[in-house]
Order: C-alpha cells, then sequence, then structure tokens
C-alpha cells in the first residue's frame, strides 16, 4: 500500500517531469535501450518552447535524436550535447566541432562517475514496479548503478514494454523524484546482412574456437557470422559486453549452456542487450540471464576468470606494425572505444584464450585498403600493437602476437587484399619493416 501510495503520488506526464530539471543542469542517460524516448522527447520540447537553459547532457549510442545534436547551433543556448560513444545520431555534430567527444574505456566509465563527472539528474527507462517496490532497469547493467547512486534527481520512464531481469540494476519508487508511464515497443536492431565475406571471415574464426570456450561477440555481420558457425559447437559459455540475437540462437540450439564457466556458471553474462523482440523476450523474467555493471563485466581480471575466452571485436583499420584504430576515421569520430580492449586484455589473460580483430580487407567498393602502413592521421589507436593478437581478413588469419615487425608487416599483407599487396609490401620495404 506504501509503495502504490508513493507511485501515485510521483507518476506525471513527460511534460511534468521534464519540467523538474533545472537550467544548468548536467543531465546523464546511459547506452541504447536505458534512454527514456518520452522523456527525450520532453526535454526536446522544452528546448522548442525556450523554457530550458544553460543544460548540458551526456550519451551513450543514442537511439533517439535529441535537438543538441540534430540542431546545436540552433539550440546551444538550451541544451549542449557530449557524446562518449558517437552513433548515428551524434556523429555530425560531434564532428563538427558542435557537439563534444568524452574518450573513455567502457569498464572505467564507473569510475569515472564516482570520481570526475557531477550527475545532476539521470533519466532512464525502466521496467514497470515489483511488488517491493523496485523498478528493473531491463536490458542494462552497463553504468547505471553508479549513476544511482551519484545523480542528484532521478528521473523514470516505466514503459511497459521493457523486459524485467532479475539481475540488473533496480530502483526502489522512494529514490526516484518522478517518473512518466510510456508503453511502445522497444526498437529492434535490424538483422545483419550475411555477405559472402562476413560468411567468410566468420568460418575462419569459428573453426578456430574450441568446445567449451566462453563468448564475447560485438556488434555487426562479422560477430554475427562467427555466431552462426558455431551451432555445431558444444558446451559454450558467454560473458559479453552486449548480448545479441546470435548468441540467444546458440543457447536455444544448445551449443552454448554456460556450463563449463568458472564464474556465473550456467548463466548468460552481459553488461546490455540491443537486439530483436525475440531477444527481449527470452530475457524477460529469465533467472539465467544477468546485465550486471560494465566495471565488473568489462574488467579484465573479471574476463580472465573463465578459461578458453574469445573474443571478437572489429577495426576501422590497422597498421602493418598492429596499430588497432576501431573509433575514428582520421580525426572524425565514428563511434568509441568501447569495451574492445578490455576483452583484447581479459581474453589474452584468460587460459587458452584467443582475440581476434575481424574487418573485410577493403572499404568504399575496394577503393581503400583497411590495412595500411601507417594509421590515417588523426585517427585513435583502441587496441595497441602490444596486445592484439590475431587479425583477420577474407584472405586469412594473420597471429601478431608475440611476433616481429617484419613478421607482422609480412603476415598482414598476405591477408590484405590482392590490388594493394605490391602497394603494401612496397611501403613495408620503404619503411624498413622487411628484414
Amino acid at each position: 500500500m506504501q509503495f502504490q501510495r508513493l507511485y501515485e503520488e510521483k507518476r506525471m506526464s513527460a511534460a511534468e517531469v521534464a519540467a523538474l530539471i533545472p537550467d544548468a543542469s548536467q543531465i546523464y542517460s546511459d547506452i541504447f535501450l536505458a534512454q527514456p524516448k518520452t522523456l527525450y522527447e520532453a526535454i526536446n520540447n522544452r528546448c522548442l518552447a525556450d523554457s530550458m537553459r544553460s543544460c548540458k547532457i551526456t550519451t551513450f549510442l543514442d537511439l533517439y535524436p535529441l535537438v543538441c545534436y540534430t540542431e546545436p547551433i540552433r539550440f546551444a543556448k538550451n541544451l549542449q550535447g557530449t557524446s562518449v560513444f558517437c552513433s548515428g545520431l551524434t556523429r555530425k555534430s560531434v564532428g563538427q566541432g558542435i557537439a563534444d567527444y568524452c574518450p573513455n574505456t567502457y569498464w572505467d566509465q564507473p569510475a569515472l562517475i564516482r570520481e570526475y563527472w557531477d550527475i545532476d539528474v539521470f533519466v532512464v527507462s525502466a521496467s514497470p514496479m515489483d511488488s517491493h517496490g523496485y523498478f528493473s532497469l531491463g536490458v542494462t547493467g552497463s553504468c547505471s548503478a553508479e549513476y544511482l547512486k551519484k545523480a542528484k534527481m532521478i528521473l523514470i520512464e516505466v514503459n511497459q514494454q521493457m523486459p524485467y531481469c532479475a539481475e540488473a540494476p533496480k530502483v526502489h519508487i522512494s529514490e526516484v523524484r518522478a517518473f512518466c508511464e510510456a508503453d511502445y515497443a522497444l526498437p529492434v536492431l535490424p538483422e545483419p546482412k550475411l555477405d559472402m565475406i562476413s560468411t567468410t571471415i566468420g568460418n575462419l574464426i569459428a573453426e578456430r574456437i574450441p568446445d567449451g570456450a566462453c563468448l564475447q561477440l560485438g556488434i555487426g555481420s562479422i560477430p554475427d557470422a562467427v555466431g552462426m558457425a558455431l551451432k555445431s559447437k558444444k558446451h559454450l559459455g558467454i560473458h559479453t559486453e552486449m548480448l545479441t540475437d546470435s548468441m540467444v540462437q546458440l543457447i536455444e540450439c544448445g551449443a552454448a549452456d554456460n556450463s563449463c564457466k568458472s564464474i556465473h556458471q550456467g548463466k548468460t553474462v552481459a553488461t546490455f542487450a540491443y537486439g530483436s523482440k525475440r531477444m527481449y523476450d527470452y530475457i524477460d523474467h529469465n533467472p539465467s540471464v544477468a546485465m550486471l555493471p560494465v566495471d565488473y563485466v568489462n574488467n579484465p581480471y573479471t574476463i580472465s576468470r573463465n578459461e578458453r575466452v574469445v573474443s571478437v571485436n572489429a577495426a576501422l583499420e590497422i597498421d602493418l606494425s598492429g596499430q588497432v584504430c576501431a573509433e575514428s576515421i582520421g580525426n572524425h569520430m565514428f563511434s568509441g572505444s568501447g569495451g574492445q580492449l578490455d576483452y583484447v586484455r581479459g581474453a589474452l589473460m584468460s587460459p587458452g584464450g584467443m582475440s581476434f580483430i575481424a574487418f573485410p580487407s577493403t572499404a568504399k567498393g575496394n577503393t581503400i585498403s583497411k590495412i595500411k602502413p601507417f594509421l590515417t592521421p588523426g585517427a585513435g589507436v583502441t587496441t595497441g600493437r602490444n596486445e592484439v593478437d590475431m587479425v583477420v581478413t577474407e584472405y586469412g588469419v594473420a597471429k601478431l602476437r608475440g611476433r616481429s615487425f617484419a613478421q607482422r608487416a609480412k603476415d598482414l599483407i598476405s591477408i590484405a587484399h590482392p590490388d594493394f599487396r605490391d602497394e603494401l609490401m612496397f611501403e613495408a620495404q620503404k619503411m624498413g619493416l622487411m628484414i
């Protein structure tokens, strides 16, 4: 009865909830589906009405448009945006220097929240309140637990269609300043198209993965192709940053049962999920799924406690020494560091572990090689050459760990597109790499 009374007292319209945000507030939200669509819309409307002043918002892989990114000059006096991992909605304004970007490693974000960031308002989407007065943050562990601790004001959108995850961050009705109710279908991630290149790369990786391996697969067609190629394996485990549909399919077909994991045995562990409605339904009230905080899930030490960890991540380009850029095109931010380095390190610390950086050999219709003598000027190094294990294109696998500059250059050139191999060999010789 007490919880229900609080519920009625704190329930408002989205516009009323957004109106509680004071001017000059530092507003934060979390990744993907943690973002509250209706509150974002209400914040946009306050900016349109010029009733919000000097606020700033920090966002992460945006799913819903905010005017600070779509019309940043017009609304600069109302709301300014900072991205911690760019998406299609934030790339242009960040690239033009109108919105800001904060470099970070994903597993370190909770420490940044605790030690450096001032959190006036945290806005988040959650599943309906349970009988004990708690809202589950559904398919998101990520950084939300730290935001909930640090924020001076917590504003929630309660979406009737948000899955309830038993092991996910929760917030009690007594801690919430106000909330609005919503009922909309969660966005789904379009199913990647597995072309011949993705399938070839997926098969090259899958044939090296043993039974009983513990998987982290990134986002995109290549990690999905790896997942599809693993359906004949046995006793796979899942300890991953992002839970994907290909992993759920591995569970449903019996290839993944988490039985060989050293920690969280029998459970699928992730820090957030984004995929199909089928996957959201799988997570809902499923006791075998845990959405845990990123500073635990992505901590390389945590990752390494499982044996035979296999990580698969992407890159935009790599140089002949093995430096990997997965976040920018030159000095223009395309995405972010995310958790790539977390899993590269965790996999290499794991007994029997291995790490793959996988990508098509070319871009823009075979006109640009992704294997280059040097990274594009201004490109950020996501994973340093000391930590790269294996690199995969449709032309094969190059093992870099423990290899010299000359050996790395030779092996990387061998998996480059044939049209670029002579040029790369010429550049490698000029650089003194071909001993």
